[in-house]
């Protein structure tokens, strides 16, 4: 067994034989950015996705990328990084929403060349925020602004939703019991035109597969 055909610690696989070969990434909880979290919180780390990801770019024996998730979020800046880079290899990219894809992880979703959710998984859209203290200035409203249109436009960029419909998913008022936003179920993610398709593991896989085809 090579190393490309085992796990290792941030649950990254290949899969597949000859030019069927893929690279399986998951991303799981909440993604982790500049500051580390808790112990006992599951994170992704966005400094070990970042290089897992220019070497399946680079790797000529892996001819695709599918990208589980099922997370709650977590940074902006660092989930958005991991959406541009998938966004921008040229290699064939597929997704898959399992359990939530919840905040910054609906940039993720997108980012593949072709995305899918299953009927049970759900993803939750809402505007920028944070804890903590805030600077309640000016330039600190201007700066929420410009972070939730580079958002948006990524959004809208790599998928079917309008900028429009997107920004009224993430005001509404009436879905969350604390909070502003929309929770989305498998087929309403796809009826919106933000995910492509409802599907399973198996579509996933061969849609995957029938783009290493083409």
């Amino acid at each position: 067994m090579s190393e490309h055909d085992r796990s290792d610690f941030n649950g990254v696989m290949a899969a597949g034989d000859g030019d069927s070969r893929f690279h399986c990434l998951t991303i799981i909880g909440q993604i982790e950015g500049h500051y580390a979290l808790p112990s006992d919180n599951k994170t992704t780390c966005y400094e070990h996705v970042i290089p897992r990801l220019v070497e399946v770019e680079e790797d000529d024996s892996i001819h695709g990328l599918l990208l589980l998730l099922n997370t709650i979020g977590g940074d902006i800046e660092a989930g958005l990084a991991l959406a541009e880079l998938i966004a921008g290899m040229k290699k064939p990219t597929v997704s898959l929403v399992l359990g939530g894809g919840h905040s910054i992880g609906v940039p993720l979703a997108v980012s593949a060349k072709r995305s899918f959710i299953v009927p049970t998984a759900t993803m939750t859209i809402h505007p920028v925020r944070t804890t903590g203290t805030v600077l309640g200035a000016p330039q600190a409203f201007s700066f929420f602004r410009r972070m939730q249109e580079r958002i948006t436009s990524f959004v809208t960029a790599n998928s079917d939703i309008s900028a429009e419909e997107y920004m009224r998913l993430c005001m509404t008022t009436d879905e969350l019991a604390t909070d502003i936003g929309t929770i989305l179920e498998g087929k309403d993610a796809v009826a919106c035109g933000l995910i492509d398709e409802l599907g399973t593991l198996a579509d996933a896989v061969a849609a995957l597969k029938q783009q290493m085809k083409s």
